[in-house]
């Protein structure tokens, strides 16, 4: 059987690591593009922070192109969606039918997802969805994968650089998610059994941002950053 084209959506962080490993594994989808948004101004994985230049490289280690979608800083929905339709379109065009995420379990995430791909056309795969966090971290860690946390939520800065193993798991607060999936914490991973090669780097500056909180709620939410300098 010809396995069937696709693009993943690419954050570069572990959920999207172990969501690949599967598909990779399955062999039924051939991974045509990793896609990856990232931030016009600053050319930085949107959210994350993290350098274009790290993702390019975990691509390359992957064996599989990068398509690097910019948006504007905090774009409005209106353009954000503007830039996707226009996106996959092209996608459409080269025959390809399925985007795949690494969602685990936000319920109006996924649906939003669906919604949207359905207007393109398009089918949405979600490799993880509804498997236990603490499972799938654990999972991650046992395959040999090697992440470090690149940004974290007001009141958990203290994560940020953090490489996740068992330790950082009892370390964790209690009601925080191990995956992040409420936007805890996002990742970068540097290592594991579906790389050529590692993505060397350097931790580097640790800095405070905030961003309006979502609605017209009028108030903001912070994130802590650590910077990774490639090496």
């Amino acid at each position: 059987m010809p396995k069937i084209p696709a693009v993943f959506n690419w954050s570069g962080g572990k959920d999207s690591t172990l969501a690949l490993h599967y598909i990779l594994t399955e062999q039924k989808f051939d991974i045509k593009y990793l896609l990856t948004t990232f931030n016009e101004a600053f050319n930085r994985v949107a959210m994350h922070g993290v350098r274009a230049e790290l993702l390019i490289a975990q691509a390359s280690s992957l064996k599989i192109p990068l398509q690097q979608l910019k948006v504007p800083e905090m774009p409005s929905m209106e353009i954000y969606e503007r830039i996707m339709e226009e996106h996959f379109a092209k996608l459409k065009n080269e025959g390809i039918d399925y985007a795949i995420f690494g969602d685990i379990f936000l319920e109006d995430l996924k649906v939003y997802r669906q919604q949207q791909f359905d207007g393109f056309g398009m089918e949405v795969v979600f490799p993880l969805w509804a498997r236990d966090s603490l499972s799938l971290v654990q999972e991650f860690i046992a395959l040999g994968y090697k992440t470090v946390v690149v940004c974290a939520q007001d009141g958990l800065e203290d994560l940020c650089g953090r490489v996740i193993d068992q330790s950082f798991l009892d370390d964790l607060p209690k009601g925080i998610d191990p995956c992040g999936e409420h936007g805890e914490f996002h990742t970068f991973v540097f290592d594991g059994p579906i790389f050529g090669k590692p993505i060397a780097f350097e931790l580097g500056e640790k800095i405070f941002r905030k961003f309006p909180a979502p609605g017209n709620s009028g108030l903001s939410t912070g994130y802590w950053y650590i910077d990774l300098i490639p090496k």
